[in-house]
């Protein structure tokens, strides 16, 4: 018999790696006895993970475009669900989009394909759950976006970067595995369960911002705490909404735990608090009153960050899976962000690097 797993790709980054935490300590409390199994979680990435992993989780080191691995896992598991957080991230993908391309939908596809073969074998549907991003969305100027102040999921779905393409067409491609892959090839269809998030800007305390193009807010943050200077890269007035790393894991457990005939559509906004730039400088100084920070706007991404909302409706996720965030805008700072990066630049334990969503 093939063991039952979790697979969740990307792991080694700080989602993957609360989630994998989150995701141990809920498998354990739901063994009706001590002495039963968790449920075994397979973790993978290209980068290895910290040494102390719970003891129901297996480390599998390699990539996604990875075929040949991939096969070895379905012979050696059986994966009940997915959850896909490997991609190159948005302003890395613009420089090499090609790239971008091959991880972020070539190995989406594989592991689609994946979900729907163990779909089949099984006779019971994997869960696939997606983290897609606000990069999905490109209003065409700065009126439209003043006048669309909170966008659903199916408004301004124009990406204008390589990552947002990427990420809209994995959605579709998730859909379709879902709704219509095989269906006139065999008598039902293979019924893969997938479900995406669309995440805002994430912000992280552990995490060295490393290729979002939201990265100026945390960028703010662990400069203000290391006493450097920072100059933002996107200017003054521009907003976009944000959400805290816990409740991004939130967000995405939720979703999967969701009953599926309570969910009125396949991919679902998230989102907390909206920010300008001058707004989250001035909630950093708070926090941080001798931090400097100045403006120098990137032009190349202080235009993609202008075609993305200023806010994100995330109405029909509160109704259909209950979804709200643990983390407003005073508590995410007062309670999460500033106490956790003070306290690892003060003791200089070293933060590891890792994936943001946007």
């Amino acid at each position: 018999m093939r063991a039952k797993v979790s697979l969740i790709t990307g792991a080694a980054g700080e989602v993957g790696q609360a989630l994998i935490q989150r995701l141990s300590t809920d498998y354990a409390c739901e063994q009706p006895t001590a002495a039963a199994t968790p449920r075994q979680i397979l973790a993978l990435d290209l980068n290895p993970l910290p040494t102390a992993l719970p003891a129901n989780v297996h480390q599998v080191q390699g990539s996604i475009l990875d075929t040949g691995l991939l096969d070895r896992l379905v012979s050696e598991y059986e994966i009940e669900e997915i959850y896909h957080l490997a991609a190159l991230l948005s302003t890395r993908a613009e420089f090499s989009p090609d790239a971008a391309h091959r991880v972020n939908v070539e190995g989406t596809l594989a592991l689609l394909h994946l979900a729907a073969q163990q779909s089949e074998w099984r006779n019971e549907p994997v869960r696939f759950i997606f983290p897609s991003s606000i990069a999905v969305f490109g209003l065409p100027d700065q009126k439209t976006k003043a006048t669309a102040p909170r966008v659903r999921e199916w408004e301004w779905n124009y990406p204008t970067t390589m990552y947002g393409c990427n990420k809209l067409y994995c959605e579709l491609l998730g859909v379709y595995f879902s709704r219509h892959y095989r269906q006139l090839a065999a008598d039902r269809p293979t019924s893969l369960d997938f479900r995406a998030v669309r995440f805002p800007g994430l912000v992280s305390a552990f995490t060295i911002p490393s290729g979002g193009t939201s990265d100026y807010g945390p960028e703010m943050l662990h400069a203000a705490a290391q006493r450097k200077p920072y100059a933002c890269f996107v200017r003054e007035d521009v907003r976009i909404p944000f959400m805290a790393m816990p409740d991004a894991v939130k967000a995405l457990i939720d979703l999967a735990r969701a009953p599926q005939e309570a969910l009125s559509r396949p991919v679902y906004n998230v989102t907390s608090f909206s920010l300008s730039a001058a707004e989250f400088r001035d909630h950093v100084l708070r926090h941080f009153p001798d931090a400097q920070i100045g403006f120098a706007p990137d032009l190349k991404r202080q235009q993609i960050v202008e075609t993305w909302p200023a806010d994100l409706d995330d109405s029909t996720a509160r109704r259909d899976w209950a979804w709200h965030p643990d983390y407003d805008v005073d508590r995410a700072f007062a309670e999460y962000l500033v106490p956790n990066i003070r306290r690892r630049y003060e003791v200089g334990v070293p933060v590891p690097t890792g994936d943001n969503c946007a």
